[in-house]
């Protein structure tokens, strides 16, 4: 949102209704009512998010399938057009570089979509790799507003002004369609762990926002119905790390394998080749030293990164990645690595928290109820 690197297309809006922060270079929303009454408005109802920061790079041409096999972990020939797959790029020793959500618009047309700090590391990365390949690598970030709209009721919100019938967008899946009079692309994707959609309205610069502008304001007029509320990057990170998810720089990096950090879905050895292959399969191989666990605080305390875990004889076996107090389950939750021989569900840990030792257990992911809430909830409020 700084005018140094061109801002995003909704800088003017957020700066008179949000309390902002500068994120990856951004000047972004960090709240607007409140990061509580935000992360339970996504939880319960509908929630919109301006996530115009992000990295955008379309790959296209004859090689654009093998380059993307050839740079992630996961099987992107699997995918058809209008289909989306989370996976990871690795450098060559199996350390994370980013995770990211890789969209199959067309047959040999494809956007990837990087977490904003990785933006310029993600794209030089892939050029850096693309010598050889029939690709057109073309970094349309500065170009492409994006909002996120998440919810139970999100697809009630957006049918109101969608030409698409949205409940025929399976999970991962995505289209072209009209928001409004709207050109854009719909994805159900998210970053909550509650169903909803991601909206891409093309051709949209921070110095012509119209039709970004004129999107959100329709999007937050046909949820008010449903309570809709706009939201920062404070809900955002509550709610996914309720629900298990990894924030880059946080619980993975280049540090950290996929295996280490249970991505192990995203990692298709299948594969004839990828960077970082022979290297994850050595470390599979030899066997996984630690891994990410989920930590649910049983004592009184909110374990924050870098808070010191010990296992039942206090002896020290990891280290909080990410914490916080859960706005939805009342106590504090956290994600942290821990030696292997410690991770199964259902140990006991201590997190050091302020010189004293409060008792947690690990959990899986998430950390709700997944019949209550987030995608896979039996019911819809």
């Amino acid at each position: 949102m700084t005018e140094k690197k061109g801002g995003i297309q909704l800088y003017r809006v957020h700066k008179k209704t949000a309390k902002t922060t500068v994120f990856a270079g951004f000047e972004m929303p960090l709240w607007y009512k409140g990061i509580i009454p935000e992360h339970l408005t996504v939880r319960n109802s509908v929630g919109i998010f301006d996530i115009s920061h992000m990295g955008r790079v379309l790959i296209t041409g004859e090689d654009s399938e093998n380059l993307l096999n050839y740079v992630i972990t996961n099987d992107i020939s699997v995918v058809l057009p209008n289909g989306a797959q989370y996976s990871v790029m690795c450098n060559v020793n199996g350390g994370i570089i980013d995770d990211f959500v890789v969209y199959r618009l067309e047959t040999e047309k494809f956007l990837v979509v990087f977490n904003a700090g990785n933006r310029e590391k993600d794209y030089n990365w892939i050029i850096k790799n693309a010598e050889g390949f029939d690709v057109k690598i073309e970094d349309v970030s500065d170009n492409v507003a994006m909002f996120a709209v998440q919810g139970p009721n999100a697809e009630k919100t957006l049918q109101k002004i969608s030409a698409a019938d949205l409940s025929k967008i399976g999970r991962f899946k995505c289209r072209n369609s009209r928001l409004t009079d709207v050109e854009v692309v719909i994805s159900r994707t998210g970053y909550t762990g509650e169903d909803g959609f991601e909206v891409f309205v093309w051709n949209t610069s921070s110095t012509k926002p119209d039709n970004a502008v004129k999107l959100w304001n329709a999007i937050l007029e046909a949820g008010k119905s449903f309570r809709i509320e706009p939201c920062g990057l404070g809900a955002r990170d509550t709610l996914r790390l309720e629900a298990g998810m990894c924030l880059y720089g946080n619980d993975i990096d280049e540090s950290t394998t996929p295996l280490e950090a249970r991505l192990n879905f995203v990692v298709k050895f299948q594969k004839e080749n990828f960077i970082g292959k022979d290297a994850l399969l050595k470390q599979k191989k030899e066997g996984i030293k630690r891994k990410r666990v989920g930590i649910q605080m049983i004592e009184r305390g909110v374990p924050r990164q870098g808070f010191e875990v010990y296992d039942d004889k206090n002896e020290k076996t990891g280290c909080i990645t990410s914490g916080t107090f859960s706005p939805l389950l009342k106590y504090g939750i956290g994600m942290a690595y821990i030696q292997a021989a410690q991770a199964q569900k259902g140990n006991f840990v201590n997190v050091k928290i302020r010189n004293r030792l409060a008792k947690g257990k690990i959990v899986s992911f998430p950390f709700y109820d997944a019949e209550k809430y987030g995608y896979k909830r039996k019911t819809i409020t």
